[in-house]
């Protein structure tokens, strides 16, 4: 999992600083358009919607864009059909990568994924190569500013959290599928911030990367998550912390 949190964590910082910010809108606003076409523009009955609300509102995508985006999704609206897709595959080192995509082209979105692979020393696979390795959870991550440590683990112990970590800037709650609405909903009941929450698809067991191979596999990932169609990109890769942090400057 501490690969899950330190790249999460990478990602957000960068998120902040580069030029990613347009296209991680882009993405955000697509996630809010399928989550309302597939369950309604009621974010209250839709955990999907609530979820993507909560990172549109977290990442300041304007609400005018967010009002379109549901639009869209209703059929308010015109818009693309999106389809939904997940490509499996492996990166340098043996590290396991899922892509989670929505596109209204199939052929185009395939060939760039596995273009992407091919170009940075991975290889697409088959459907199933990889997924099983990995387990849907629920994810939140509280800043460590927000609270004590003490006070966070009882918080956690009373959500009953399935499984907790404490990273440098943030701490992070791990819950089942099943219980990942409930808990939001109290989250958001006791008005805790949250700087980040969403279903991740969180690794089993995590692959040390050599040093000599991290750079590559980074790209990978970034290379990956840059393109258009992917919504989000998991790998069960752990990196040093300080190797990970040299290569996010």
């Amino acid at each position: 999992m501490s690969g899950h949190s330190k790249w999460s964590t990478i990602k957000h910082k960068k998120a902040a600083t580069d030029a990613r910010r347009g296209k991680m809108f882009s993405k955000i606003l697509k996630e809010i358009t399928v989550a309302a076409r597939l369950g309604g523009a009621d974010p209250k009955g839709n955990p999907r919607l609530r979820t993507a609300l909560l990172e549109a509102k977290s990442n300041s995508v304007p609400g005018d864009n967010i009002d379109r985006a549901i639009k869209k999704g209703t059929g308010e609206l015109e818009s693309a059909v999106y389809e939904e897709i997940v490509y499996e595959g492996y990166g340098p080192g043996g590290v396991a990568v899922l892509v989670e995509a929505a596109t209204d082209n199939r052929n185009r979105t395939t060939a760039e994924i596995r273009h992407a692979f091919a170009r940075n020393g991975g290889n697409l696979g088959e459907s199933g190569c990889v997924a099983w390795m990995f387990n849907r959870r629920g994810y939140f991550a509280i800043d460590s500013g927000t609270m004590d440590e003490e006070k966070f683990m009882d918080l956690a112990l009373e959500l009953g959290a399935d499984d907790v970590a404490i990273e440098e800037d943030v701490y992070e709650i791990y819950t089942t599928m099943e219980d990942f609405v409930s808990v939001q909903e109290e989250l958001e009941r006791r008005g805790i911030p949250l700087a980040a929450s969403e279903l991740a698809m969180v690794p089993q067991t995590t692959i040390d990367v050599p040093r000599d191979k991290v750079s590559q596999v980074l790209r990978l990932v970034e290379a990956l998550e840059d393109q258009d169609d992917a919504q989000k990109v998991w790998a069960n890769l752990n990196i040093d912390e300080k190797v990970l942090e040299e290569q996010s400057r």
